[in-house]
């Protein structure tokens, strides 16, 4: 619950977290649902268990466009279920289709993270198909400079802060939704 309020509180809509890999959507949704007591689902694990293979070698086989439209269709799924926090794929909020969903059927919360912190977080890592190139830092930081732009359309955002635990990034949210309005009602 968040700490703005010191009544129980359910949550009304569907959260869904939008950003760059590395943004902490995953890490952040995970503790923001524990908090809200509210189920965590990730779109690409759900695309990766009905496709029975990584999200990757979707990527490798079908490309990114069939990708994308599969993306489209979990995340649908996901918001017609009952109110939980969701973490979506980098890539997933680039659709305007999948922004008029969320925006009708959810609220959509922009993790904004910087460059230096997306690179650390991600530089080690090699699940990441789209930074499967010759210069993954300079892909990045295209990406990055793509996205923001369309990201900046979320009902909100909340500014990463690499020094803050998991747990407080997480509070921070729920008092971002809090301030919001409309998300929450008295049990």
């Amino acid at each position: 619950m968040p700490k703005t309020s010191s009544r129980p509180q359910a949550l009304r809509k569907t959260v869904v977290l939008v950003g760059m890999m590395g943004s902490g959507k995953t890490a952040v949704g995970t503790a923001l649902a524990r908090l809200l007591g509210v189920p965590f689902l990730d779109s690409d694990e759900e695309i990766v268990k009905a496709a029975q293979m990584p999200v990757a070698e979707i990527f490798e086989r079908d490309g990114e466009p069939f990708f994308r439209a599969r993306e489209s269709e979990v995340i649908e799924r996901l918001l017609s279920g009952p109110p939980a926090v969701v973490s979506t794929g980098g890539g997933a909020f680039m659709s305007e289709r999948n922004r008029e969903m969320i925006a009708r059927l959810g609220v959509s919360v922009w993790l904004k993270a910087d460059l230096d912190l997306l690179w650390n977080r991600v530089k080690h890592k090699n699940t990441r198909p789209l930074l499967r190139t010759a210069d993954p830092k300079a892909t990045l930081t295209n990406l990055l400079a793509q996205r923001e732009p369309v990201y900046a359309l979320a009902q909100v955002a909340v500014e990463a802060e690499p020094a803050l635990p998991i747990e407080a990034m997480a509070q921070k949210v729920a008092d971002a939704l809090q301030a919001q309005g409309g998300l929450f009602e008295e049990e």
